[in-house]
């Protein structure tokens, strides 16, 4: 690429000719504001608060999308650009709800950054003459849409079409009265959107937001009312010290059990004690499928995951036609609900009517799944709140809770044990690795090795295939995330359909560490960290220094099946840890 000299507020820097004035300014650590810019998903110039000074050009230009030419003299704090910026950021306050205090992004709006920055004034909204935008809102249990936050900046709309490949949301309405949702404001459960929740962590304000369980949460553990259980997903653990101001990808495991035992739950559970277990249940169902398919009887290969809720709404919406090929497995989540107060209610002595579990998450599509009618068992709630790893953090904070200085505790609870295998859930290629693990040693009948498919951890590479052998079978397996890469394994499937044993799905990019509840990493900071990796390398970390690394090694999953369920895929297990999946239609309502 042709190297160009550009001139940025008197400093010459040399840099690549195909980047843009605002990615040449950052290279001289020179910080242009911006709003409505996302790298390589939203760049629109829409907002216009990026604009730079360009000598022998009258207007001012849009930084993210101009390119650099040889010679170039830019300058990016005159006079005349911070008025512009000033008047675009004035405008748009006139128009949004303020609500600060009691909004989710609060301590991380970009939009109330620059209003701080500027020292912008609400002249305009507080005039009695002027006429808001009419609030138009939409709600579902897992994602809620408020217009009267919305800066029409278009990132949202964006990250739909580029992580989903579904563009649910987009402009409704013309001028004034624009307002972005799904087409004429049709409720976003019957819309055909999957949770994944992408659209919240490109919102640069708080228009979008999972469905609030705070308050719900808060007032369950101070009523005392039930003995309140809490689990915790494996990617949280990795992710939630972000928003107490740790590095991206710290583990923070023993200080959120610390957390949630001062917050007043009565029991601490982990998730990862599920994972292990729904890698025996679905290790069985691959095993027996792979057998009856031996024996040239009817069965649905390859085998497809069913631990990421935002796939299970995709594929039920619009590949119905793979139903059969889904495992019949709930997801840990709902497998640790059920377990809690169908087993575990009996060891403690508890009525599992009195039980109430909340489920530490970090994907938004969780909190839809929980509320599923099929998620229950003889009228008994799996699950009873999911609350997002951000919404966690606002409920500790909001308990004036230090969480940097917690001591490190670690629950006593059977159902907080957990392997290696169940720690990597939480990331792309952690199922499958986790599953093979298990699977392997079976079939074999000794003790291989831990199986570590590398080639499966990349977190950027959208589909990813292996070759395994699993005693005289050799087959592939492949792994996907980020639901727009769907059709295209879906495609492979249907043009191969002997040639893949186990597909596992996950609906967002890298996984659950990367789910839409987790920590919102600002724009700029996506540009320069690749957030996803790591998360992920910190789950495989966990995994490396575990003891046990296999989950059918699990001293109380073993004690799980000996006393109760008596062994993988029996009745009593299909009873309680399996389901059922309803063909979805969309527009219909």
């Amino acid at each position: 690429m042709k190297e160009v000299k550009v001139t940025i507020n008197d400093t010459v820097i040399s840099v690549p000719s195909d980047m843009t004035i605002m990615e040449a300014a950052s290279l001289a650590n020179i910080d242009i504001p911006r709003l409505c810019f996302l790298k390589d998903i939203n760049e629109t110039s829409a907002c216009r608060i990026c604009v730079v000074e360009v000598e022998g050009v009258h207007a001012l230009q849009n930084s993210c999308t101009v390119k650099v030419r040889d010679g170039m003299v830019v300058r990016t704090n005159s006079k005349r650009i911070k008025n512009a910026v000033i008047n675009n950021l004035e405008l748009l306050a006139a128009n949004h709800h303020f609500e600060c205090w009691r909004c989710s992004r609060e301590r991380n709006c970009e939009f109330l950054d620059l209003l701080r920055k500027y020292n912008i004034s609400n002249d305009i909204g507080e005039d009695e003459n002027f006429k808001r935008k009419t609030q138009i809102l939409n709600v579902t249990d897992a994602i809620v849409i408020n217009s009267s936050k919305c800066l029409n900046c278009g990132r949202c709309i964006s990250a739909c079409k580029y992580y989903s490949g579904l563009e649910i949301l987009n402009y409704n309405d013309r001028g004034f009265a624009t307002y972005v949702g799904p087409a004429s404001n049709h409720n976003m459960d019957d819309a055909g959107c999957i949770y994944c929740g992408k659209c919240i962590q490109s919102c640069p304000v708080g228009a979008l937001q999972e469905h609030d369980d705070v308050e719900q949460v808060l007032n369950l553990l101070e009523d005392k009312e039930y003995y309140t259980v809490a689990q915790v997903a494996p990617a949280v653990r990795v992710a939630l010290g972000e928003e107490f101001g740790f590095e991206i990808g710290t583990n923070v495991e023993r200080k959120t059990y610390q957390a949630l035992r001062l917050l007043g739950f009565d029991d601490i559970t982990d998730t990862n004690f599920a994972a292990d277990v729904t890698i025996l249940e679905e290790g069985t169902e691959l095993l027996e499928r792979i057998e009856k398919a031996r024996k040239n009887e009817e069965v649905a290969l390859p085998l497809f995951t069913s631990c990421s809720p935002g796939w299970i709404r995709y594929v039920e919406t619009y590949y119905p036609e793979f139903l059969p090929n889904l495992s019949t497995c709930k997801s840990p989540q709902q497998m640790q609900g059920v377990l809690i107060k169908h087993y575990y209610s009996k060891k403690i002595g508890i009525d599992k009517d009195k039980i109430k579990v909340v489920a530490i998450m970090p994907c938004i599509a969780k909190k839809h799944e929980a509320n599923l009618p099929q998620m229950e068992v003889d009228g008994i709630r799996d699950v009873d709140f999911v609350l997002t790893t951000r919404e966690l953090a606002r409920l500790i904070k909001r308990k004036d809770i230090d969480f940097a200085r917690l001591k490190d505790y670690f629950p006593n609870s059977p159902l907080a044990e957990y392997t290696g295998a169940g720690a990597i859930f939480g990331t792309t290629g952690g199922v499958m690795e986790a599953a093979l693990r298990t699977v392997k040693e079976i079939v074999d009948s000794q003790d291989e090795k831990v199986v570590e498919l590398n080639s499966l951890r990349n977190v950027d590479e959208n589909i990813k295939e292996a070759t395994v052998k699993i005693g005289e079978l050799e087959g592939i397996v492949a792994v996907v995330h980020g639901a727009v890469n769907f059709p295209k394994m879906l495609k492979r499937v249907k043009e191969n359909p002997d040639k893949y044993l186990f597909v596992e799905f996950m609906a967002c990019v890298g996984g659950c560490i990367n789910g839409g509840g987790q920590p919102i990493v600002p724009a700029q900071i996506q540009e320069k960290v690749n957030v996803k990796k790591l998360r992920a390398d910190a789950l495989h970390k966990i995994d490396e220094f575990m003891d046990v690394r296999k989950s059918h090694h699990n001293s109380e999953v073993k004690t799980l099946y000996q006393e109760y369920l008596k062994k993988p895929g029996s009745k009593l297990a299909h009873h309680l840890l399996h389901t059922k999946y309803t063909k979805r239609d969309i527009y219909t309502k």
